[in-house]
């Protein structure tokens, strides 16, 4: 069972730390200035600034930002600034040990996907595909920060994964299954196989989603993680949105689905608005959920949080 982070309250301090791609200063300020203004205190990693071109700094320093953040013992929350590429680099530098005896949130998602799902498995740490710290600006939909604190700052429990209204959550294979949720961007999934790193999906309710990939891509993807068998251990699918993904020789991501995913014969919802798309649920990594395609519900049967 994961262990699940303190809960996160106004006043607390949150760790900012970049561990893949460089984000720009305006908009890292932008984002810090947001989370102040909501009432939290800010911690920056020694990196946070830096941009060696499609990197923010060498994987030494980027982990090390990461480590420093886990053993301040001020900090409640970290949260990176972006994904990119990159945040396997940092893996062989974590110390595990360290960061079981110091948990905290984590949020994020896109490449980040790789850390939040290293977390669970070998920190045994609760993690939560949520919010960056780009997202946090004047644009961003309520939506997405009730998700956030909901899972962040209360102890709800059980917490149904709704949509915002008027966008369906589709299920397309039936099913009624209960297990860990794992997942995140597809891209980071494949970058895991046959690495010490890899995600385990037997007996996971698995979440996929990507952006901005050409389905045939996308399809090269999905095609892989079936071939490494990964498909076949997993209890049940949760499919996101695909956010600018556009058709290729006239497939379209919802024809992927119906030819590729629908034949696997798992519990199959699709849909539900998460990660790259403009609004993002809050799913924690880790967390018992039941996955219910007869009644088209995902449900998240755990806080995500502790009053530790």
């Amino acid at each position: 069972m994961a262990v699940k982070p303190p809960i996160l309250q106004r006043g607390d301090t949150i760790g900012i730390v970049t561990l893949g791609s460089p984000l720009s200063a305006q908009r890292i300020n932008e984002g810090i200035t947001t989370l102040r203004n909501l009432g939290f205190n800010i911690v920056l990693g020694r990196n946070v600034y830096a941009n060696t071109g499609f990197l923010a700094g060498t994987d030494q320093q980027r982990a090390d930002d990461l480590m420093e953040m886990f053993t301040n013992k001020n900090v409640k929350m970290i949260l990176p600034t972006r994904g990119g590429v990159g945040v396997a680099g940092i893996l062989p530098y974590l110390d595990f040990d360290v960061i079981r005896q110091n948990p905290k949130i984590v949020s994020g998602y896109s490449d980040i996907t790789i850390l939040l799902n290293v977390l669970y498995q070998y920190a045994d740490l609760m993690t939560l595909q949520s919010l960056l710290l780009l997202d946090f600006n004047l644009n961003t939909p309520a939506y997405n920060y009730d998700q956030f604190f909901l899972a962040t700052s209360t102890f709800q429990s059980p917490r149904q994964i709704v949509n915002p209204p008027g966008i369906p959550q589709i299920s397309r294979v039936r099913g009624n299954v209960t297990g860990e949720v794992v997942g995140g961007n597809l891209t980071s999934f494949v970058d895991t196989l046959g690495t010490p790193y890899e995600i385990d999906m037997a007996g996971k309710i698995v979440v996929i989603e990507e952006t901005h990939e050409p389905i045939n891509t996308v399809y090269r993807y999905i095609d892989h993680l079936k071939l490494a068998g990964t498909f076949e251990e997993c209890a049940g699918i949760v499919m996101g949105e695909c956010t600018g993904c556009e058709p290729a020789y006239g497939v379209t991501y919802d024809q992927l689905i119906t030819n590729y995913m629908v034949p696997l014969g798992k519990p199959l919802m699709t849909n539900v608005t998460t990660a790259h798309g403009y609004y993002k649920a809050a799913i924690p990594i880790g967390a018992q959920a039941n996955l219910d395609t007869v009644n088209n519900r995902f449900t998240i049967l755990e806080p995500s949080v502790s009053n530790a």
